[in-house]
């Protein structure tokens, strides 16, 4: 299984072994990760699952669609390297992955 960082505002990190086909977000609640707060479930209508891609893995992994482009502008503090944790599945290639949470989640 692919491993995956998920690090809290605080810097507090989540080291986690993710199965592929899941989302980070959907990692993040099996984890009881705190800062993923999910309230659409993963559906791309909210951006209460918001995160920061490690700028080494911005380009490594697939570009946002049109409909999260467009929820990440209702975001608090979008960056260049904003995603929903919702829209990240996690296969293979993702292991190493790294993705900080911002402080609007805490």
């Amino acid at each position: 299984m692919p491993s995956i960082t998920i690090i809290e505002f605080d810097g507090r990190q989540h080291p986690l072994e993710v199965e592929s086909g899941h989302s980070v977000m959907q990692a993040a609640i099996d984890a009881l990760v705190p800062g993923i707060m999910a309230d659409c479930g993963g559906s791309c209508s909210c951006a209460t699952c918001h995160c920061y891609v490690d700028d080494a893995w911005v380009a490594r992994l697939p570009a946002p669609e049109p409909a999260e482009r467009d929820m990440l502008e209702c975001a608090l503090h979008p960056m260049g390297n904003s995603r929903l944790s919702c829209q990240i599945r996690v296969t293979a290639a993702c292991d190493g992955l790294v993705v900080r949470l911002p402080k609007s989640q805490v």
